[in-house]
């Protein structure tokens, strides 16, 4: 009795090289996720004021040390701020903004600041601030 082998296609799928491209993609993906968040470094001041509840999601300015302004992740000149913000409130009924500002900036432009988004129309300016640790 011979056993005959026959050459023909192959019915099976080999997974093994399927498997290591998929750790491949995995771990550059682990090492790539990090670098994609692109947060700002804003050092805010501290108190002992509970947070304010709010209803809708909240619109942010933020003000860098070096006297930078993002708006919702926009960055903006002292220009722009004005039509920006108009224009981000404009079908809006709750005109409230969050203005988060470095410890550092001084008070002179924090405060131009305000006056400019009073003068786009909001009605409520939110400071942020960090718990006070004791």
């Amino acid at each position: 009795m011979k056993l005959s082998q026959e050459k023909g296609p192959l019915s099976e799928i080999n997974v093994i090289p399927l498997v290591d491209v998929v750790l491949v993609l995995l771990i550059i993906f682990m090492i790539t996720a990090p670098m994609m968040q692109h947060g700002m470094n804003i050092d805010i001041p501290n108190v002992t004021a509970k947070p304010l509840p709010t209803k809708d999601e909240p619109q942010i300015l933020n003000i860098t040390k070096e006297q930078r302004l993002i708006l919702n992740e926009k960055k903006l000149g002292m220009k722009e701020l004005k039509p920006a913000i108009e224009l981000l409130f404009a079908n809006k009924s709750n005109k409230e903004l969050f203005l988060r500002a470095d410890k550092d900036v001084p008070y002179g432009f924090v405060v131009r600041c305000m006056g400019v988004i009073r003068e786009a129309g909001i009605e409520k300016i939110n400071i942020v601030t960090k718990p006070l640790e004791e």
